[in-house]
Order: C-alpha cells, then structure tokens, then sequence
C-alpha cells in the first residue's frame, strides 16, 4: 500500500531541498531536453529530405546549430550524464546513500570544470573566434 500524501501546491513550494532537490529537478530536464534535442534532430533531418519540408528542416537545423541552444543543451545533457552516474554508484553500492550530499558535492566539482570548458569553447566558436 502507498503512502498518502496531501500536499498542496504552496507546501510543496516550501519545500528547501536543497542539493538533492536540485539535483533531481536538473536531472529530470536534463532528461525533456536531451529528448527535445533528439526529437528536434530526426525532424530536422526528416523534413530537409522532403521537397515540401526543406526550408522547415533547415530552420530547425539553425535552431540547434546556434550557440546559444548548444550553451543550454550541453549543460543539461552533461549534468543529465554526470548525475546518472552518481545514481547508479549509490544504487550499486547502497552503503555509500549515507555520503549523498557529498557525492553530490562531488558531482558539481566534476561538472564545472567539463562545462567551463565546454563553455569557453562554444561561445568562442559562436562569437567567431
């Protein structure tokens, strides 16, 4: 049997996670955005092969080739990447769940500097450099 939980909109709001609160709103739309990519990508390459759908595919293609989109889907896809890893490292080793804050702690000095990178790279390219 369930738990029942009568939880209002406002209580929920209340609610100060913190880390792994963020962590899991991060991983779930880092999880719509890597489909939303996906989706964005076979449309794109469906439509650009269709004479009625060419100058659509192309649009599209443009969407995500811009540096802006890639800044955004880049972050949330490698959070997506890096934060499944820990889950899976705490789901294989369950006595490590005590060390939860700390692994995601750990997490975030592993994705910064990847990003920082990452980032330096796409908006140099994207600015022209």
């Amino acid at each position: 049997m369930g738990l029942k939980r009568n939880v209002g909109l406002m209580e929920a709001l209340r609610y100060q996670g913190k880390g792994p609160m963020l962590t899991y709103i991060l991983h779930r739309i880092g999880g719509l955005s890597i489909v939303i990519f996906v989706g964005l990508h076979i449309l794109a390459g469906y439509l650009a092969n269709h004479a009625w759908g060419a100058n659509l595919g192309i649009f599209i293609n443009s969407i995500y080739e811009n540096w802006l989109f890639q800044v955004f889907i880049f972050f949330f896809a490698l959070f997506h990447a890096i934060n499944g890893l820990r889950i899976v490292i705490l789901d294989l080793w369950p006595k490590l769940i005590e060390y939860q804050r700390e692994a995601i702690w750990l997490e975030w000095f592993v994705f910064l500097p990847i990003y920082g990178i990452a980032l330096f790279v796409i908006v140099r390219s994207g600015l022209g450099g």
